[in-house]
């Protein structure tokens, strides 16, 4: 993307980000929804496909953009985020990486103009580690039969299409033979459960999702290619993880600026509270994730686009930032003391919304599994 023109975006960005949605924070915390002005809004801007290529009507952002971006879409509620996260990162880069050339022309401009994607790999024992995935796909003719369960899908209520993951292979365990499948939302057999009541993130809605006998033809098979799911799956939630910490230092950020205006305004005993030491350790000790965090994330971007790292650099920034939104929301908390507890704070919200982030596209236990072994591979 030319510079000037992604400087403008970014700018643009921010104001819609600062201006329209942080206002809205608490009627989308109340509603459990996005309201369809800022989602039509969002659509207009190209953020429904600000990653998907030029010629498929997206923006055409690289990472290294995408997680600048990101650093704004995390200083709001991620709900905002989540409505479009999937298109840009799982499941678009799914069709981007490993469509076929008539996949690609004929999802990837809906998308970009505001049809939803969702990533459906997740099941009951199949998370972080995909080996234990049982939705089967068996052929029938031309066609596949597609039966089996998914669960916290995210966008699953609000979905036009699953990138679903399913075996086609012998095995029923591991990773080999699992297979990628492009399944519109109103096929015979696709039901969508009751949205999830979640601890945080109100307004990113997740279900389960249920496959009964939906039958696909042959030209649903991404890539149309058996057996090239897992590394398809792989390729884009690496890429994600670097997304993910990008959004949790815009949150910590947010966490950071909510608490320097707490310490320096409110009183005790006659005086700020930011001019007591331990509030100000506090807020330096947010101040330093932040700072790492940000040097972290544009690092591992820059690496994974120039195609120098795509192992170590993503798993890091994924651990370090998501582990440092967690500390910066408990600080954040503490400095605000009681009020910090009190529901319609944004650091309260941002307490319960920030621990998602250790645990999904790969739990931060999963993540030291991936650098651990990539390390010492390296001395092999």
């Amino acid at each position: 993307m030319d510079a000037a023109d992604f400087k403008e975006i970014l700018s643009t960005v921010r104001s819609f980000v600062r201006d329209d949605v942080v206002p809205r924070e608490d009627e989308i915390e109340a509603t459990d929804a996005i309201p369809e002005d800022i989602r039509r809004k969002a659509v207009d801007m190209g953020l429904f496909g600000y990653t998907l290529p030029e010629e498929h009507g997206g923006l055409g952002a690289g990472l290294y953009e995408d997680v600048q971006l990101a650093f704004e879409f995390g200083y709001t509620t991620p709900a905002f985020r989540s409505m479009f996260g999937t298109n840009n990162g799982i499941a678009g880069k799914v069709l981007v990486n490993a469509g076929t050339e008539e996949q690609q022309k004929h999802w990837l401009p809906r998308l970009a103009s505001g049809a939803v994607a969702s990533f459906a790999l997740t099941e009951a024992e199949a998370g972080s580690d995909p080996s234990g995935l049982t939705t089967r796909a068996r052929r029938d003719g031309e066609d596949y039969v597609i039966s089996g369960a998914k669960r916290f899908i995210t966008n699953a209520p609000i979905a036009d299409l699953f990138v679903v993951f399913a075996r086609t292979g012998e095995e029923n365990h591991g990773t080999k033979g699992i297979s990628v499948f492009l399944v519109e939302a109103d096929r015979p057999g696709v039901t969508v459960g009751p949205k999830d009541k979640k601890t945080g993130q109100a307004g990113a809605w997740t279900a389960e999702v249920f496959f009964d006998e939906v039958r696909v033809p042959f030209s649903a098979l991404v890539g149309g290619e058996e057996g090239a799911g897992f590394g398809a799956a792989m390729k884009s939630l690496i890429r994600g993880r670097v997304h993910i910490a990008a959004m949790c230092v815009g949150m910590a950020q947010r966490i950071l600026d909510e608490s320097v205006a707490y310490a320096a305004s409110n009183k005790q005993g006659g005086r700020p509270i930011g001019e007591f030491q331990l509030v100000q350790a506090m807020l330096a000790e947010i101040q330093t994730g932040v700072y790492a965090g940000r040097a972290m994330v544009l690092e591992a971007a820059r690496a994974y686009d120039s195609g120098e790292d795509r192992r170590i650099g993503p798993s890091a920034a994924k651990l370090f930032c998501s582990e440092m939104v967690g500390r910066a929301a408990d600080l954040g908390v503490q400095i605000h003391g009681g009020m910090g507890y009190m529901r319609g704070v944004a650091v309260e919200r941002c307490f319960r919304d920030a621990r998602l982030f250790r645990i999904y596209e790969g739990t931060s236990e999963i993540q030291k599994l991936i650098l651990g072994k990539a390390l010492l591979k390296d001395v092999k």
